[in-house]
């Protein structure tokens, strides 16, 4: 862990092992350049959003604690990131870092020191700005075997000299130093330049969408499918919700799918999805009467908002095989890599 570094706010480099103590008016000098910066950016990047998120470096004899990705998105799945996530509205970052680190690991902090705070831009999240707060904690000294939520399906102690760039999330090869902000944003615009090249924001892609349940409510997963003009497949994914319906699931996918596209910069959607009851929510002919839909309802719409058209068209279960295949894929991953599986090294 020598090797991590310090970026502090004056841009000078410090060696871990001579850390500068940031004090909270630090972070509040941090975090105001932070908002003011996306301010001006807003200028240039309207749909730009802001959030905050917090991570800890808990240190081991030398390693460094890494959780294993059991969902999300498809850079991400897989993948080993330091504990962490957003911070809620009105929640303190020391009080989102304690609670991350029970809820996701059954651990109990001791100690902890701000270490750090950056910026960071996902390159498949382009429309959000992350700031980060990063700490260096020590766990309590009495404490349980690690258990993992469902969002995790291992854990490792990993030493830095061994670990595999490619088995890290790009934010976590950022913070711990692997890589800069700099190839990170080399990577956005590559990716911009290439999704510029395969389509123009005049085009329709037609978006094919599935959810499923196996007990519904069970174990849920949610999959897409993008097809562009030329009905090639430009892009699919899945994701594990846990335990919902199947029309919980169904709504899921069809969120899955519109955020793919914005992603992806297109303005003009044409879903094809096998649940009726979904199509015909979404045209407005069926009432929603089940409450538990209204959430997710309302957050399609507001991301429909985005887009010039938005369709809703339904196609028997044979024509959504493709979207059905990536809801199971997405099922059968998770039951071959539950939450309990630990891998130390």
């Amino acid at each position: 862990m020598a090797q991590l570094v310090a970026r502090t706010a004056g841009g000078r480099e410090v060696a871990s092992s001579s850390l500068v103590t940031l004090t909270i008016h630090d972070i509040i000098f941090l975090l105001s350049l932070f908002h003011l910066y996306c301010k001006h950016k807003q200028g240039e990047y309207k749909h730009m959003n802001q959030r905050l998120s917090v991570r800890a470096i808990i240190n081991e004899d030398g390693k460094a604690l890494l959780l294993r990705r059991n969902n999300g998105r498809q850079t991400i799945l897989g993948k080993y990131e330091l504990p962490g996530g957003k911070i809620a509205y009105g929640e303190q970052p020391e009080d989102a870092l304690r609670r991350y680190l029970h809820d996701d690991a059954g651990l109990h902090i001791q100690a902890s020191q701000l270490f750090d705070a950056v910026t960071y831009i996902d390159r498949d999240d382009r429309d959000i700005q992350y700031g980060v707060i990063v700490y260096l904690v020590t766990l309590a000294q009495q404490r349980h075997p690690m258990k993992l939520s469902g969002n995790y399906s291992k854990y490792k102690w990993h030493s830095m000299s061994s670990i595999q760039q490619s088995e890290l999330t790009d934010l976590t090869q950022l913070l711990l130093g692997i890589i800069q902000q700099e190839e990170l944003t080399e990577k956005v615009v590559e990716k911009t330049r290439l999704n510029d090249v395969n389509k123009s924001s005049e085009d329709a892609i037609v978006i094919y969408s599935d959810g499923g349940s196996r007990g519904n409510p069970g174990p849920s997963a949610a999959g897409y499918v993008v097809l562009n003009n030329r009905q090639e497949v430009i892009a699919e994914g899945g994701e594990y919700l846990g335990i919902t319906t199947n029309n919980q699931a169904e709504y899921q996918g069809v969120r899955l799918g519109l955020e793919k596209a914005q992603e992806l910069g297109f303005k003009k959607v044409d879903f094809k999805i096998d649940s009726m009851l979904v199509v015909n929510q979404m045209k407005g002919l069926y009432k929603i009467k089940n409450r538990e839909l209204w959430p997710i309802n309302e957050r399609i719409r507001m991301l429909m908002t985005n887009f010039d058209r938005v369709t809703f068209t339904h196609v028997n279960r044979q024509f959504n095989q493709l979207a059905d295949g990536m809801v199971n894929k997405t099922l059968d991953a998770h039951k071959a890599h539950p939450a309990g599986p630990i891998e130390i090294e």
